[in-house]
């Protein structure tokens, strides 16, 4: 059986409404595995780029206009939140 994006909706406002320099991402580039307040950021662009502070390979790019935000997470191979962040978030 198939659902359309809406399904995920729940899970995905629980895991975005955490704090997220503590969530780990896995770089696709190098497979290092760092916290989110690690990575290495630069400002001075349209928007932020965030680098793996061991290869320098781009993790996700993050843009906003004000209104909306836009997120590019194509260098993150997977992003770890723990459940009791999502619980203590949701509680």
């Amino acid at each position: 059986m198939t659902l359309d994006g809406n399904a995920a909706a729940g899970i995905l406002r629980q895991v975005f409404a955490v704090e997220m320099t503590e969530a780990l991402g896995t770089c696709a580039g190098c497979g290092a595995v760092e916290a989110v307040g690690a990575v290495v950021v630069y400002e001075r662009a349209p928007g932020m780029v965030l680098r793996c502070p061991h290869c320098e390979a781009v993790l996700a790019k993050l843009s906003t206009d004000g209104e909306r935000v836009w997120l590019d997470l194509r260098g993150v191979r997977s992003l770890e939140v723990r459940v009791e962040r999502i619980r203590m978030a949701a509680g």
